[in-house]
């Protein structure tokens, strides 16, 4: 059955833009994620736009727009909180462009059309384009129909494709749970003999893309299909070595999917690393008389933090602050002795609320202590 997309969910100022540039005689279009998404009934959280304006004729046409990127130059346009990228249809670099002296080197910026640009991206799910005002949908790489089929099907060879960008590695395991959607078999296959090429991948995107996998529903599942694809050795090496143990694994996985139940109150990056880590440490080191400064000071655990994760030193501290801040909570007595104005002050402190969640979590006091703190919490938040 033919995937339908839902018109009526597209954000009215990303149709807009569009709509400025079709009556300036441009093809505009809205491209990749937000497409999908509207086709298999998730509410898009961001709208790009793809043109054959160039970068400069867009941010004349386009009100609040400001060219960005050294790499990949694009327009950000902005309509109060929300942003929207529009970008120029790009191709690929040919012979004809080696042949010709220039000093442009970088592939991507080389304009040219929808087909050139959709055969560039990475996977045929992400490669459609939708005209939202002539509802026109354009698919150069058989997206509709994989995703009728729910597969991630890489464009081209993926061989090519994996070692031209390893990133596609991991942003292809977690649309398929995003999805719920099944990886090709070819694209499978090549995961598996060809994961060691994400060794090359830079920390800063590999950091991203474990942020977008903490986001999921159940971000485990996805880490065990990782290691099941022999992957997880190549970006997460100490997670893989926990995944050896059996018991160890089942302890993460069950921690990791209670706290994103239980604790995680939004997609902050310091608090999805928080849980995570504080799944890691349970697993490998056990809960019992937790000591932040001894965790502060394990190698193994800062180099899961600086050299895996990516994890910023703030993010760092927030983790640490947390854990030292649950002893704290054991304790209602001293809280009641201190005066009015340290009370409020120990209130305030930002790692409270999580610190009262673990301390829940991990039984280490009665649920009406958890309320207590609950409703003092509360009464300094108004």
């Amino acid at each position: 059955m033919r995937p339908e997309l839902h018109q009526d969910w597209i954000d009215p100022k990303a149709a807009e833009i569009v709509d400025r540039l079709q009556k300036r005689k441009f093809e505009a279009y809205l491209v990749g994620g937000c497409v999908r998404d509207l086709l298999v009934n998730e509410h898009p959280k961001d709208y790009d736009i793809a043109t054959s304006a160039r970068p400069e004729e867009v941010r004349k046409i386009i009100p609040n727009s400001f060219l960005i990127g050294r790499r990949f130059k694009l327009i950000l346009v902005r309509r109060g909180l929300a942003q929207y990228e529009v970008s120029t249809f790009r191709r690929s670099r040919s012979a004809e462009d080696d042949a010709i002296e220039t000093e442009i080197i970088n592939e991507d910026n080389f304009f040219g059309t929808a087909e050139e640009d959709a055969v560039r991206r990475d996977f045929t799910v992400n490669a459609l384009f939708y005209d939202p005002i002539n509802k026109k949908m354009l698919d150069y790489c058989n997206g509709l129909a994989d995703i009728e089929n729910r597969t991630i099907r890489i464009i081209g060879d993926p061989i090519i494709r994996l070692n031209e960008d390893p990133i596609r590695i991991l942003r292809g395991i977690r649309l398929a749970h995003k999805l719920n959607f099944n990886l090709e078999g070819q694209l499978r296959s090549t995961i598996q003999t060809d994961g060691a090429c994400l060794k090359n991948a830079i920390l800063p995107r590999k950091r991203e893309e474990f942020l977008k996998i903490l986001r999921l529903k159940d971000p485990g599942l996805t880490f065990l299909e990782m290691f099941d694809l022999k992957i997880l050795q190549y970006c997460l090496p100490s997670l893989n070595d926990l995944f050896l143990n059996q018991e160890a694994q089942t302890i993460f996985l069950s921690t990791l999917a209670d706290l994103k139940k239980l604790v995680l109150k939004d997609s902050d990056p310091a608090n999805l690393f928080l849980i995570f880590l504080y799944s890691y440490i349970k697993a490998a080191f056990g809960t019992d008389d937790i000591k932040s400064q001894d965790l502060e000071d394990n190698i193994l655990l800062n180099r899961l933090m600086k050299d895996e994760l990516g994890v910023f030193k703030q993010e760092a501290i927030h983790f640490f602050k947390t854990l030292s801040f649950m002893s704290s909570l054991t304790n209602i007595d001293t809280f009641n002795r201190k005066g009015e104005r340290r009370k409020q002050g120990f209130l305030s402190n930002p790692y409270l609320d999580t610190a009262n969640e673990l301390c829940l979590y991990e039984h280490l006091y009665r649920y009406s202590d958890y309320w207590f703190w609950k409703k003092q919490i509360q009464s300094v938040n108004g």
